[in-house]
């Protein structure tokens, strides 16, 4: 594991010291690295939010319900989405997790 060496005024150390304490973290480094993960978090939730607007202005879309979610199965099958087309009794294709 690599290591980061942070230099803080003794204020700010202090800080750490008692949300450490307080958050039931072992040592600081778990407080920061607890840190970290929660704005790396929010950073990747922010992009959702903005893909999610930019599709919204991007006007309708083209084609229909039946051909995203092809498009959408087709990809999960390229990538090893580990589920596996499934035949229901109304003859649609549906996904389901294999069993095992």
């Amino acid at each position: 594991m690599a290591s980061l060496n942070v230099h803080m005024p003794a204020d700010l150390r202090e800080f750490v010291d008692q949300r450490t304490k307080k958050g039931g973290f072992s040592t600081p480094t778990e407080y920061v690295r607890h840190l970290i993960r929660e704005d790396r978090q929010r950073q990747a939730e922010r992009r959702i939010e903005e893909l999610f607007l930019e599709g919204t202005r991007s006007g309708r879309a083209k084609g229909s319900i039946e051909d995203l979610f092809k498009r959408l199965h087709k990809f999960v099958d390229e990538r090893g989405g580990g589920e596996r087309p499934v035949k229901r009794t109304n003859g649609k294709a549906t996904r389901s997790h294999p069993r095992g």
